[in-house]
């Protein structure tokens, strides 16, 4: 495994249950490296089951513990029942109540705030997305908004499929409804432009939850009907952007040390099946596998053609790289999400909101 540098930031996938896989591989890395999670990690950035364990690095759980955790809780949480049977005619499949009262027992009545105010201070970005203001908002220890909120909350506020589990407090459901089910892009850009980390001394390592095989044949959708294309539909929404977060990434953040780690799955694993635990144990070796032996995701290595001729300008010099240029960079990146944000950002360079 090569060194990592000075900062060292993650960001993990939403995935549901497939979290276990990213559990133990991140024990994998414990065990090589010598120090648990929290003590290699000072930014940790989730999505839904992402927030789960980003959380859990924050506030000092191992890795280990948070393996034990996915394979206690899976039968719990995603317990078969009546209201189970009858979905999608019911509002939502599962209570959150079983994952809330373990989520209190992991991370106690830690506050959000607090993982800023501590001696190993750490960063944490957790994604929700606000159906009432329609965008996304990124919970953070440093923002004052959310200082006192409990730390199990925002976890939950970025958990809640919708139609999966009820809505949070009335408006907040799983971050990954927003542009960052993979939210590698916002961790590379909080450690460069909100912690102010220099991206040459800056390690980011990407951890996806599995990817599904291709099954689709040619001419088989022609064939759908109205209610058929719900999957394939959500499936090609949550994956492009996926991918497109880590091309920001490995376009407009050259300089950092990015790492995306992911595995290809042999059939689709579904977010709520806890019977899968047995097999994403051993996915989990083969990611950890994978992070030791810097065997990183070679699927979305996208390189942009040079257009000659026709409309094209010649290519220009090349000109030294600045902060200022790598924030007119990132700028332009961000318009994509220029609807999520429009209505207020922090005032520091950072995507989300003012408020919660």
């Amino acid at each position: 495994m090569k060194p990592l540098r000075q900062h060292v930031a993650i960001a993990i996938d939403g995935g549901g249950i497939k979290g276990a896989m990213v559990a133990r591989a991140l024990a994998i890395l414990e065990d090589h490296v010598g120090l648990p999670v929290h003590g290699i990690f000072r930014l940790a950035t989730g999505t839904s089951t992402g927030a789960i364990l980003s959380a859990g690095i924050a506030a000092g759980l191992t890795a280990s513990r948070m393996f034990a955790l996915y394979n206690e809780l899976g039968e719990r949480v995603f317990r078969r029942s009546l209201r189970g049977r009858l979905w999608p005619l019911t509002h939502y499949r599962y209570p959150l109540e079983p994952l809330r009262a373990a989520l209190d027992g992991a991370l106690g009545g830690a506050r959000v705030g607090g993982l800023w105010r501590a001696e190993a201070a750490t960063d944490l970005v957790v994604t929700t997305f606000d159906l009432v203001e329609e965008r996304t908002r990124f919970i953070k220890p440093w923002k004052p908004e959310y200082a006192r909120l409990p730390l199990v909350t925002a976890v939950l506020a970025s958990c809640s499929v919708p139609t999966y589990f009820p809505v949070v407090e009335g408006r907040y459901v799983d971050g990954g409804v927003g542009s960052y089910a993979n939210p590698c892009y916002i961790a590379a850009y909080e450690a460069r432009f909100c912690l102010g980390w220099d991206p040459a001394e800056t390690t980011l390592i990407s951890l996806g939850t599995g990817r599904d095989p291709k099954t689709r044949r040619p001419g088989e959708a022609n064939h759908y009907r109205a209610w058929d294309w719900l999957g394939p539909i959500l499936g090609a929404f949550m994956q492009s952007a996926g991918d497109q977060q880590v091309h920001l990434v490995e376009t407009f953040f050259k300089s950092v040390d990015f790492r995306r780690f992911q595995v290809d799955l042999d059939r689709p694993i579904a977010m709520d099946d806890p019977a899968s635990l047995p097999v994403l144990a051993v996915y989990g070796e083969e990611l950890g596998r994978k992070i030791l032996d810097d065997e990183t995701d070679p699927a979305l290595e996208i390189r942009a053609e040079r257009a000659v001729g026709g409309a094209a300008t010649p290519p220009a010099q090349p000109v030294a790289r600045s902060m200022l240029g790598d924030v007119a960079i990132a700028a332009l990146a961000l318009a994509r999400t220029w609807h999520e944000s429009r209505r207020g950002g922090s005032g520091e360079g950072d995507p989300g909101p003012r408020t919660r």
